[in-house]
Order: C-alpha cells, then structure tokens, then sequence
C-alpha cells in the first residue's frame, strides 16, 4: 500500500464517498465532511458502496465523519468531490485543513473549477483532476457506483512530475482505484469537457439515455455538433487535443451503458439544482470571450436554462442563474 496519506473528502457524496471509501476500507487516515442525514449515517452506519464489481462498507469509526473542517486539522490531500455551484462554500470550509504541503485536489465537472479553488489557496496547492466513473448518492450513507472505470486522474498545475503527485497516485492504486498521471492534465480536463457536457445538454433536453442520444441521427449529429464546438474552444484556448478527439469521444460515448445518464440530466429531471452554468454555460461563455460560435451549446443553454430557472422557482430558490 505504500506510505499512508491522511486525506479529507469535502463533499461526500457519489465521487468523495467512492474514492474516499476506496482509500479509508484500504487503510488510509480519511476524514469525511458532511451534512445532514448524510452525515448522521456515516457516523453511525459507516459508508456503503455498490458497483458492477461487487459492494464493500467502510465501518463508521474508519470514517471520521464531520460537519466541521475545523475538526480534522491540516491534511496531505484534500478531495474535493462536491459540485461547481456548491465549490464558494467548500472553498471557505479548507482553511483549516491546509498545512505547508497540502493539495486540494479537484475533481468536478468543466474546466473552471480549478482556477476557482486557485484563487483562494494558489496555484501551488492545486493538483487539478479528472474523475472517470458514474457514480451516485442513493440515500444516506450509500454510494453507487454505476459504470465507468473509476479512474481518477490528476496532475500538477504545470504537469511536473512530483513527489506528491506519486504518493497519493500510490496510495489509490493500492486501494484498487485507476490512477493515472497524464502527461498534460489540462487537456485531460479538456477530452472529459467534451464528452460530459454535449451528452449532459442533449440527455437533459431530451429526457432520453445514453444509449438513445447516439443511436438516433439527428441527436448523434447534434452530439458531434456540439462536441467539434468544444475542439474549436480548446484549440483557441491553446489547449493541445489529439486531432481525433472528437472521433475519440464519440467512440468512448457509444462504449458507455445504454441506460446511463449524466449527473446533468438526473438533477435536472428531479428538479435539483444543476451544473448546466459550469457545463454548457461555460462553453457558450468561453465561445463569447473567445470570437468562437457556439450555436449548438448556445440553443441547450437556452432551453434548459429556462427549465433550470423554473425548476428553481418551484423550489423557492428564484432565478437559478
């Protein structure tokens, strides 16, 4: 297993509680931050996740589980695992749990995120990353894991080759998770980018799975659309993608199980608050900044932005953006 790490999951939730429950059932000083009945779980009935390769539970006393960072202290890596809209406040709980060496590892959804936590505990202290699995909160202290490698990959901000990179690499690989260390993170966070967000926009707006977004014409187009807008944003933003890159996603897109669906699409559908400002907003927004036109993102964020809207009015929340 290697030299232990002491990590704390903010946000433990689908992506925190899979990778944070592979590393604490391995050994591994993890602390859990929470809230709720999710958090009232994890103390008392420790974690549970569920996959295509079978379940392991994490007892409640492996966890720590807290409300409050100040509870935990400094800690090697923090995992950030909760979503963009939910980051401002995750950023002003880490205070406490960053020391001299610290990294705060990131792991949501777009290519904002980053920059975002940068600016509150600098570049330095940043390992952007990328998560390679669908996974989901099923209730209070269960986690799903539903497909996907569950890879998590990750880098230096400058893709140096680091001691630190190594041993939180080491320590996941030994919990039995795929950890890659690319050789240009950015452009990882950049492929990921590509195929989350058209598929996210398209499974929202349709209502329809995987499997029936790629499978019919019209909305495999519009896939292929939307993802060649998101190469011509990379390409204007510097960012080096294989010139294959959409046929690459879209042969990742058809390897995906039919029936699933992007955390876009769920929330959306259950009338949660979404990622649709950080996923397609971002696009269009970037589009505009960049003299880049984005007509295919720019339609689903106009329609699901209404429906986004709505769906916070009902839930007493006003304008959602």
């Amino acid at each position: 297993m290697g030299e232990l790490v002491k990590l704390a999951v903010v946000g433990a939730g689908g992506i925190g509680g899979y990778f944070g429950g592979r590393l604490a059932a391995a050994g591994h000083d993890v602390r859990f931050v929470a809230r709720g009945a999710h958090l009232e779980a994890l103390r008392h009935d420790g974690l549970s996740v569920e996959g295509p390769a079978g379940g392991f539970h994490v007892a409640p006393e492996r966890l720590g589980a807290t409300g409050d960072t100040r509870d935990i202290g400094a800690v090697d890596f923090v995992l950030l695992g909760v979503k963009t809209w939910q980051l401002p406040d995750a950023i002003d709980a880490l205070a406490p749990l960053i020391g001299p060496g610290t990294a705060v590892v990131t792991t949501q959804n777009g290519v904002r995120a980053p920059a975002e936590v940068a600016r509150a505990v600098g570049k330095d202290a940043v390992l952007p990353g990328s998560a390679k699995i669908i996974t989901q909160l099923e209730g209070p202290g269960r986690v799903r894991h539903v497909g996907g490698l569950g890879a998590l990959a990750f880098g230096e901000w400058d893709n140096r080759p680091s001691h630190r990179v190594e041993h939180l690499r080491t320590a996941l690989t030994g919990a039995g998770v795929t950890a890659a260390e690319p050789q240009d993170i950015w452009a990882e966070l950049w492929a990921k980018f590509m195929f989350v967000v058209p598929l996210g926009g398209l499974g929202a707006i349709t209502d329809a799975p995987i499997g029936t977004v790629r499978t019919r014409p019209g909305t495999r187009r519009m896939l292929v659309a939307a993802m060649t807008e998101i190469q011509h944003l990379a390409e204007a933003a510097e960012v080096q993608l294989p010139d294959d890159i959409v046929e690459e996603t879209l042969a990742f897109v058809d390897r995906q199980p039919a029936a699933g669906t992007t955390s876009l699409h769920r929330d959306m559908a259950a009338g949660r608050r979404s990622e649709l400002d950080a996923w397609t907003g971002s696009v269009v927004g970037l589009g505009a900044r960049l003299g880049i036109p984005t007509p295919v993102n720019g339609f689903l964020y106009d329609v699901l932005g209404l429906r986004e809207a709505r769906s916070a009015e009902l839930r007493g929340e006003g304008d959602a953006g």
